[in-house]
């Protein structure tokens, strides 16, 4: 009798612990115990790279906002394109504006020597972020952490999954909608585009062949689109060719994005658009104001970002190379 109910407790236990870890949450500290110096590592791969380019910064926040969109926040934006599989970040939405993977390998390649198998690419990449936020001015905050990385990356999510520069603010509401992430989040994370850079061909459309009657955007300030016109010149191939996001302060992370918008110099449609409703017209209205209110809901919407379709648990798996599966 008493062997049945200690087979019968153990069976239980086991179970528990199983399911539990099958359907873990991502927890703030995850590796305190089996690798305390994750974030430590990670952060200062970043602020290497920072320092010697601060444009970094705006690459990896995207990195992270393009990896969860698709497949979820699982590192699939890592993976390199095989002779078979042509992979998320060769295709035209990712290259060649996607960069900062060479920061990911090195803090991989750290963690590696010093926690073989423990720490996920996935994170990673949300760690890595946040120190690029606050690298670049914004606020820092806890990154909930225990993804896995995932084993599929198809070029052809990309064209669904992820906002083209052209979208209205309907489209993008519904987008994000999809995942999970309200009209308000999609304003304020939309305020990433405070640092960084675009490539010409972003917006090109704006200043040149934007509808069959009127060439140029006629929600594009004059003055700014004459400034675009001799920083982009009609005809250009240079694919190298770019220019910051938020002119202004195109290194810091601020209110300079909304304020933008609000003098009708947003760069991309999918940013002049925010003031085509009552309710995103409002938000980047408040946001420009309160520069404190808009960092702390740029914060917890990026956490909340952080967990989309996340692989916890058993599934999925800890990468040795972040740029291939294991074999």
């Amino acid at each position: 009798m008493y062997l049945k109910k200690l087979n019968y407790v153990i069976i239980v236990l086991v179970t528990y612990f199983f399911n539990r870890s099958v359907c873990s949450q991502l927890d703030v500290g995850f590796y305190s115990y089996s690798c305390g110096m994750a974030e430590f590592i990670v952060k200062e791969e970043v602020r290497k790279s920072f320092y010697k380019n601060p444009g970094i910064a705006a690459g990896l926040v995207r990195m992270h906002f393009h990896d969860c969109f698709i497949r979820g926040c699982d590192a699939s934006v890592l993976l390199d394109s095989t002779p078979s599989n042509t992979a998320e970040k060769d295709s035209p939405a990712n290259k060649p504006s996607l960069r900062g993977f060479e920061v990911i390998d090195n803090a991989k390649a750290k963690l590696e020597e010093v926690c073989k198998g423990i720490v996920s690419c996935a994170d990673i990449v949300a760690f890595a972020a946040r120190d690029s936020v606050e690298l670049a001015g914004g606020l820092g905050y806890d990154v909930p952490a225990g993804r896995r990385d995932g084993k599929i990356s198809l070029a052809s999510d990309t064209r669904t999954d992820l906002p083209p520069p052209t979208f209205n603010v309907n489209q993008l509401t519904q987008l994000f909608a999809k995942k999970g992430l309200t009209q308000n989040e999609m304003v304020t994370l939309s305020g990433a585009h405070t640092i960084g850079r675009a490539h010409c061909s972003a917006f090109s459309n704006r200043l040149y062949n934007f509808s069959s009657t009127s060439s140029q955007d006629p929600s594009l300030h004059p003055s700014y689109a004459a400034l675009l016109k001799r920083q982009c010149p009609q005809g250009n191939t240079n694919q190298n060719l770019v220019v910051p996001m938020d002119p202004s302060s195109p290194g810091t992370a601020d209110v300079g994005y909304y304020i933008d918008i609000l003098a009708n110099r947003g760069l991309f449609t999918s940013d002049q658009t925010l003031l085509t409703t009552t309710g995103t017209a409002r938000q980047v209205n408040q946001n420009a104001r309160n520069p404190y209110l808009w960092a702390n809901k740029f914060a917890d919407a990026m956490v909340k970002m952080g967990q989309i379709g996340v692989l916890t648990g058993n599934a999925g798996e800890i990468r040795t190379n972040c740029r291939e599966v294991n074999s």
